[in-house]
């Protein structure tokens, strides 16, 4: 407990899913959460669970893709919570279609609320640290995706190929303002958006692939990122931590072996 005490941090699409894990935990280590999320309706009862947890907590209603929102949300959370220590750039969404069928109108929406909301998000929380003095922490979500193909998502691959790489020249831009910028990127995740791609013959192909034979839950991701935001990775920058149960640095063969028969 109090890993986070005395800071600020802002995460988008804090109202369910990874971003909500991420907002609970930062809450239960001492931080006070500005959540900015376009959901009208989870936003504010993500702050009610939080204060009923004992935690701080506002709600901001902000698509994280438009600049004039961006904006509001981060001079809204300086007002009334002082500052700005740490920013989780967390807002996405999945978008399946094959790269031959996808109408470019869904590219660049995809594309603006995976990467465009990271960029905008990262330039004005970055320049809110500055401007208070702070030695911010900035965390970008990612995905193995990133890295692993994922057929008929080829926007959101794009997407997260360009947060790690943004994020690397970030990280670069701001160190010499004491301001770390650092990849999370999960592997298979229960969450709102992903439960309908899930289904019973997903499970089990994942179950054999994963080599924890687990799909993880919210807060499994939310403690990378509480390491993250804490002093403790002080001079780790442009980095990416994986967390994904084994998947991405598993080379075997389900049910067999190079060696057998």
């Amino acid at each position: 407990m109090g890993r986070l005490t005395g800071k600020v941090a802002v995460i988008t699409g804090g109202a369910a899913g990874i971003g909500f894990g991420i907002a609970k935990i930062f809450a239960g280590e001492g931080a006070k959460v500005s959540i900015a999320d376009i959901d009208a309706v989870r936003g504010p009862l993500a702050v009610q669970e939080i204060e009923a947890a004992g935690g701080e907590a506002l709600f901001i209603q902000a698509d994280a893709g438009d600049k004039a929102q961006v904006q509001h949300y981060i001079n809204e959370t300086v007002a009334r919570l002082g500052a700005i220590d740490i920013m989780v750039n967390n807002a996405a969404v999945i978008f399946q279609s094959k790269v031959l069928d996808t109408p470019e109108e869904d590219w660049e929406r995809i594309l603006r609320t995976n990467l465009t909301s990271v960029f905008l998000g990262s330039k004005y929380a970055a320049k809110a640290m500055i401007a208070g003095n702070r030695q911010g922490r900035i965390i970008n979500i990612s995905s193995i995706h990133a890295t692993l193909s994922e057929p008929s998502c080829s926007a959101y691959t794009a997407a997260k190929g360009g947060v790690e790489s943004f994020t690397r020249t970030l990280a670069t831009e701001l160190a010499p303002h004491q301001i770390t910028a650092n990849i999370l990127a999960p592997g298979a995740t229960f969450t709102e958006l992903t439960l309908p791609m899930y289904t019973p013959a997903v499970k089990q192909a994942l179950f054999k692939r994963i080599p924890l034979k687990a799909i993880a839950q919210p807060k499994d991701i939310a403690w990378g990122a509480l390491f993250l935001a804490s002093d403790e990775s002080w001079y780790m920058t442009g980095s990416t931590l994986t967390i994904d149960g084994g998947y991405t640095m598993d080379g075997s063969l389900p049910d067999t072996a190079y060696w057998e028969g």
